[in-house]
């Protein structure tokens, strides 16, 4: 370990404990000398100065909070003396000047995808099969029955295996053997795919798409057409019963929306019009049978960066998430932009005390001014039903140092780097700029990750201090640990550690250089992610204002 604190903006007032300190321990910032009044577990902060209730808590250079006691200086930054207060934000304020990172290491690198008809490129190559309604999950799950073992695609499940061990154990009077038997003992391989060009056939279910609003329904077609339209989907089967709200109309609107050339093989199927369940499923599984082998024709082929859309996120954060891992995939971001490619931040009330500084990046005023309608807009429908964005962080996110959600939210931006914002999207829209972009999304996980992937993302970043089992069924999510511990501690999610930058062994830009060589990897199907293997396909439509 380099250092044992972190001042992180020469404008802050507080530090970072990179390693437990001791209570009495003396340390020695900028030319004068504090002695801890409390022991300061890692990742949590104390301040600098005397701080008297009402003053201004800084970090990141930002305000994150306001003072609700007096603290001395050397004590610690708590929920009991210190509450949320985020800066007011307005239109642009500075002119904006970028210095794009040196890629001339990448500029003639390439990946190996699957080229789309209207010019996307894929870094996998998915089937899915979407229901426009709840009513259609059953069908659905009959069609996920019938084809993921007999086409390769299903995860064996050594649970079951490992169950089936032990009854056979059991029957046969071994009750002793059952003891020292392991769930290595009793797993198997599994059966070889059918069509060895798909990654695989992916099953959407939801609860929407009937009841609620119109335009919950509306929300739910964009978003499930976003999914339709993403690069690393081949094809799609959807199935409507015919009466919902979610019509199959409103679908085919919100894909010419999003793509007036959308060339992809298409199989839609109403439940009302072909009779009986029998005849419906039995017809969605033959079309969908001779499509797979249709596309199972397409072979990956090399592509430039620049056809990278890469996807921001972080999770179960902690307080090292806004200086190890966040950053980092700040880098990797700014160097993607560099190279043409896209990316997308989102989680709009992680954002809450950062608006002015992403304005003033925004590359024109009409981008700004969206980007502050749809932020004040979720904020007042937040607070409309209770809540509010100083209600973001969890219990375990206080645990571990994130006291406010403006001292969260000011780490989650690092997360988009340095470079200019380009386009500000809504929930259910598709990228349409290379750069970076907002997406307005919860900062609920799934909700947020489905969000992107539904924009356009063909792989995401996910970065995590506490751990946390995410994936997505069509966008690999590639996990990063923002400290050491949790990627020794939990290895099966893990795919790249973040804290040699804690403990001074890498600098962000580092990290940043290797993470992009690893998202080219798994773009050209040579890594598969740990979320991917797992078979982490987590699908949640966003209800508007009722999430954070």
């Amino acid at each position: 370990m380099a250092h044992k604190f972190l001042k992180i903006n020469p404008a802050d007032n507080v530090l970072v404990a990179l390693s437990d300190l001791s209570a009495g321990e003396k340390i020695e910032t900028t030319g004068i000398t504090i002695q801890l009044t409390h022991s300061i577990p890692a990742k949590h902060k104390f301040v600098v100065d005397n701080i008297q209730p009402g003053e201004e808590i800084i970090m990141y250079g930002v305000v994150v909070g306001k003072a609700l006691l007096t603290i001395p200086a050397g004590g610690p930054i708590t929920t009991q003396n210190v509450k949320h207060q985020a800066a007011n934000f307005s239109g642009r304020s500075k002119t904006f000047q970028w210095t794009a990172p040196d890629v001339s290491r990448w500029i003639d690198k390439t990946f190996m995808g699957y080229h789309r008809p209207d010019g996307q490129v894929g870094t996998a190559n998915y089937w899915i099969v979407v229901p426009l309604v709840f009513c259609e999950n059953r069908n659905v799950d009959v069609i996920r029955q019938a084809f993921e073992e007999e086409l390769g695609f299903g995860k064996h499940n050594e649970y079951k295996s490992y169950v089936h061990e032990l009854v056979q154990l059991y029957r046969g009077g071994k009750t002793e053997s059952i003891k020292s038997i392991t769930l290595k003992d009793s797993i198997k391989g599994s059966e070889p795919k059918l069509f060895e060009n798909l990654d695989g056939i992916k099953f959407l279910t939801h609860q929407g798409g009937c009841g609620g609003t119109r335009q919950d329904s509306e929300a739910l077609c964009a978003l499930l057409a976003g999914y339709i339209n993403n690069p690393n989907v081949a094809g799609a089967t959807v199935l409507s019963l015919g009466c919902q709200n979610a019509q199959v109309d409103i679908l085919r609107e919100k894909l010419n929306k999003h793509n007036p050339n959308f060339a992809k093989p298409l199989i839609v199927l109403e439940q009302q019009r072909e009779g009986t369940e029998t005849e419906l499923l039995a017809r969605a599984i033959r079309e969908t049978f001779l499509a797979l082998a249709e596309v199972n024709k397409q072979i990956r082929k090399p592509a430039p960066l620049s056809k990278l859309v890469v996807g921001l996120e972080c999770g179960g954060s902690d307080g090292f998430s806004g200086i190890s891992a966040n950053p980092a995939i700040g880098h990797a971001s700014d160097l993607v932009a560099a190279l043409g490619g896209t990316t997308i931040l989102s989680e709009f009330p992680e954002l809450c005390g950062v608006e002015q500084e992403l304005i003033n990046r925004t590359t024109t005023d009409q981008t700004a001014n969206r980007f502050s309608e749809l932020m004040r807009a979720y904020s007042k429908a937040a607070q409309s039903v209770g809540s509010g964005f100083d209600m973001n962080p969890s219990p375990g996110n206080i645990k571990d140092g994130l006291i406010t959600d403006a001292m969260k939210s000011a780490g989650a931006a690092k997360k988009g780097g340095t470079s200019p914002i380009t386009d500000v999207l809504d929930y259910g829209e598709y990228v349409r700029r290379p750069g970076l972009n907002l997406l307005c999304t919860p900062g609920n996980d799934v909700e947020s990750t489905t969000a992107m992937a539904g924009a356009g993302a063909n792989m995401m970043l996910f970065t995590t201090g506490l751990g946390t089992p995410t994936g997505n069924p069509v966008a690999p999510v590639i996990k990063l640990s923002t400290n050491t511990k949790l990627a020794k501690k939990m290895p099966d999610i893990i795919d790249i550690d973040c804290g040699p930058i804690i403990a001074g062994e890498k600098t962000i830009e580092q990290k940043g250089e290797e993470i992009l060589d690893f998202i080219i990897e798994v773009a050209s199907g040579k890594i598969k992610p740990k979320a991917v293997l797992l078979n982490q396909d987590d699908f949640i439509p966003w209800k508007r204002g009722v999430s954070l």
